[in-house]
């Protein structure tokens, strides 16, 4: 016999369950997740906006500036000025100079070649005496060496010197080998192609990027009273099309491909690769006068526009490359304006000839692209510049100076004209 509380347990028991509650559970969970997803999109933001304060970089260690050198004119060699006639032809041989790689500084300064006439008008007078002195019987034959060293002292005299400016020495041409880097890790190898000559110049840079494909960067021109003079600069970023910018020096103005707007152009203008090699050239020519804090302006083109940088010498550092350590001179682009967070660094090897040995862009978001040597070193004699199939480069032309401070070579004088002046190759 059933007793009712029995059968009123029992059908609570097999009673369904409320349906209306399942979809509002649902719906609960649904919210939960899409808060957690606004929740973790907002930490990603605030950690992507503080990633400076969170990495803080080397800013805070840039040494205070304590000099700004603007674009200026390089020191040229004067047109030769054929000697005067000696007295007697000289009788010993000269002996044979050694070859040397081309040289645009005049490394001759205007007050040492006064002391030289100086000293060679002493000279004439200390003959002119010694002929008062003589018999008169070789009076006339001292006379006239007396003469002829009085018109080789006035012609030195009146002789043109030097141009002053900035010592400038371009590096050797060589096919650079460089590792390249993505945000830390290691890609394909990248390339600097450098030829330069006495009149003309021509850089290609190659950079494999994941993804994306190969960044080639070319630059073309000629060289004249302020260094490198680029002609053309092109940009391909992997399978997009070149941007083209040309320097019209004939009209004195910077054209694009990429937008009809123009720019002036100002003398010693260079795009963002010649810009390195320019660097390149005024430190050879001079590695004393970049001490840290030296900062030098150059106007730099990109692909649509030109402004301003500011590099900064930040002073002697050891790199470490996949051959071993390099010492460097380190040089750092300063913000070209108020809240400016893309930075360049260059780091110059005087045992490379003062070509770049490492050279790091890093984008405002952190993204960082670095090149670094990879190269033999030689720290015996001075590592060159090794040619494509690794071995070392030796000959005259291309052999870069062994210490930081190298001694000049001879000048020679360069036939490109001090005008800006120019054709646009096509």
């Amino acid at each position: 016999m059933a007793f009712p509380s029995a059968a009123r347990s029992a059908e609570a028991t097999v009673t369904p369950p409320n349906e209306p509650r399942a979809p509002w559970r649902i719906w609960r969970w649904i919210v939960v997740l899409l808060v957690v997803g606004v929740l973790h999109w907002i930490a990603a933001q605030w950690v992507e906006r503080h990633r400076a304060t969170l990495n803080p970089s080397d800013d805070e260690h840039v040494p205070v500036q304590v000099a700004l050198l603007k674009p200026e004119r390089i020191e040229r060699n004067p047109a030769a000025v054929p000697p005067a006639p000696a007295a007697r032809p000289a009788t010993r041989k000269p002996a044979a100079s050694k070859p040397r790689e081309h040289v645009l500084t005049a490394m001759q300064s205007a007050e040492r070649a006064a002391m030289q006439a100086a000293r060679a008008a002493s000279d004439a007078a200390a003959s002119a005496a010694a002929a008062n002195a003589m018999p008169a019987s070789s009076a006339s034959s001292a006379s006239g060496a007396s003469a002829n060293a009085s018109a080789n002292a006035s012609a030195n005299a009146t002789a043109p010197q030097p141009a002053p400016g900035a010592k400038f020495s371009v590096p050797p041409s060589g096919d650079l080998q460089y590792d390249t880097f993505y945000n830390g890790v290691r890609n394909q190898p990248g390339t600097i192609h450098w030829t330069s000559s006495g009149e003309r110049y021509e850089m290609v840079v190659s950079v494999p990027l994941p993804f994306v494909g190969t960044f080639v960067y070319s630059s073309h021109g000629r060289i004249d009273a302020f260094g490198l003079a680029p002609e053309q600069y092109v940009e391909k970023r992997g399978h997009r099309a070149e941007d083209i910018s040309i320097f019209n020096r004939a009209d004195r103005k910077i054209a694009f491909t990429r937008t009809p707007a123009t720019l002036p152009l100002p003398d010693g203008a260079q795009d963002r690769f010649s810009m390195v090699m320019q660097l390149a050239s005024l430190v050879r020519g001079d590695p004393t006068a970049y001490k840290p804090g030296v900062t030098r302006q150059f106007f730099v083109v990109d692909s649509d526009s030109g402004e301003n940088w500011p590099v900064e010498t930040i002073g002697d550092e050891t790199i470490r490359t996949a051959q071993g350590y390099l010492e460097t001179r380190h040089f750092k682009r300063l913000p070209r304006r108020e809240g400016d967070q893309r930075r360049i660094d260059v780091w110059l090897a005087p045992s490379l000839g003062w070509l770049p040995a490492r050279i790091v862009q890093t984008e405002p978001n952190g993204t960082q692209f670095e090149l670094v040597w990879r190269g033999k070193l030689n720290a015996d004699n001075g590592a060159g510049t090794d040619s494509p199939d690794g071995s070392a480069n030796t000959s005259p032309s291309a052999a870069p100076p062994a210490a930081p401070e190298p001694a000049p070579p001879s000048p020679v004088d360069s036939t490109a004209p001090d005008d800006t002046s120019g054709n646009i190759k096509p």
